[in-house]
């Protein structure tokens, strides 16, 4: 196919494709949907082989957010029966990161609800990323509190946070929908601050809450301008007792086909699948890894993921490797240039005007608020149809006196 060709050869470039041709892929049929993934791969494997890197989440504080996020069972009004906890301590957080981390995981994502830290909150997540360093020296550590005022990126930059994580979610265009106590802009901004800091960014989407193709390109063509080192892709994970509770619109082909725009539309980045994967792309998960190099391991901020020993044999059964502590999980290039997409004038992506990767999302580091079940086999259920059956709500880990899932 003409259009696969030239894909992986900009790619292969670091080099943008056209609005035209990243909406062709998602406009590809279920029959080409392994040529694209075999084309998208070849572009995976120059930029980072065939390593996996996992994450960990711990929902540092959770339930009773005041944001109104359609997609988030801990937002404003939210009836989804999620545990409800304020903040963790210290040792409470690094006692649950270290499960994740013994499963090999090498970056811990803090992730608390609200619209925002106040600078009391900063000062306790300085706190936990101090417990966490002391016992863990090599751990990245990525911070997900929401809208940062001026000043907090720069006081986690000198409290040891490795990153920071802001979603946009969405088009610019389409975000009123979703969300109305804060705007498309202020996540730009939280990204912006992150970005100055001297943190590396972490931005990334939501599929399947009824976006367009054109929705998901303007979404991803911003984040490519954004210049964030770390793209997470969630897939929505339908809550019962969210406002989206009965919105179900992807197959695993659809999911794929979305992973592959996105690889190919900034092709050297950490493009990680986050939230939904075990839902959503359920059996064809193992296919995922020739599109994404970075995943979650364990469960999510709210809901259930998959179990710990399941991802680590499936990245082993799928012939790639964990990535190790001491490895770079970035290309060179942008290492040693301290981020970027790779454009060939340094603006961030290979976009003509500067691309864009965005910023965080409330539901937290990369994982919205959904998790999925383990490795379901059921049917996709259709549009219109609650399916509490298909999302298992986190009753184990931070925040419970039980073991968690690493």
């Amino acid at each position: 196919m003409d259009l696969l060709n030239t894909l992986v050869d900009k790619g292969l470039r670091r080099e943008l494709p056209t609005r035209e041709e990243a909406l062709a892929v998602l406009a590809t049929s279920d029959d080409d949907v392994l040529d694209v993934v075999a084309a998208a791969g070849k572009v995976r494997r120059q930029w980072f082989g065939r390593r996996v890197k996992l994450n960990y989440l711990v929902n540092l504080k959770s339930g009773l957010c005041p944001e109104d996020c359609s997609y988030c069972s801990q937002r404003l009004g939210s009836k989804a029966d999620i545990l409800k906890y304020t903040w963790l301590k210290p040792e409470q957080a690094s006692q649950a990161a270290a499960a994740g981390l013994a499963g090999g995981a090498k970056r811990v994502c803090l992730v608390a609800s609200g619209r925002g830290p106040t600078d009391r909150d900063i000062d306790r997540v300085a706190g936990t990323i101090k417990a966490i360093k002391d016992e863990n020296e090599s751990v990245e550590v990525c911070a997900c509190l929401g809208l940062l005022s001026d000043g907090q990126a720069e006081r986690l930059r000198e409290a040891g946070a490795d990153a920071y994580n802001h979603n946009l979610n969405t088009s610019e265009s389409t975000y009123g929908d979703i969300t109305t106590t804060h705007t498309y802009a202020d996540r730009v901004d939280t990204v912006s601050k992150a970005h100055a800091a001297g943190l590396s960014a972490c931005s990334g989407l939501i599929a399947g809450m009824g976006e367009s193709d054109e929705d998901l390109v303007d979404v991803v063509f911003s984040l490519r301008e954004l210049d964030p080192d770390s793209v997470p892709v969630n897939f929505l994970i339908p809550m019962e007792g969210t406002p989206l509770a009965t919105e179900w619109h992807l197959t695993p082909q659809r999911c794929l086909r979305i992973l592959a725009m996105v690889r190919f539309v900034c092709p050297d980045v950490e493009v990680r699948i986050a939230g939904g994967r075990e839902v959503h792309l359920r059996t064809m998960q193992p296919l995922a890894l020739h599109l994404a190099n970075s995943i979650f391991l364990g469960d999510y901020l709210t809901s259930e993921g998959q179990a710990g020993k399941t991802d680590l044999e499936m990245i082993a059964d799928a012939g790639f490797e964990v990535e190790g502590a001491g490895e770079v999980t970035l290309p060179e290039h942008r290492a040693t240039a301290g981020g970027g997409c790779g454009s060939h004038a340094g603006a961030g992506c290979g976009t003509h005007e500067g691309g864009g990767c965005g910023s965080h999302e409330d539901a937290g580091c990369g994982s919205h608020e959904g998790g999925g079940v383990c490795g379901t086999a059921a049917a996709a259920p259709a549009a219109g149809e609650l399916r509490s059956d298909l999302v298992a709500v986190r009753r184990r880990g931070a925040g419970t006196d039980l073991a968690p899932n690493a």
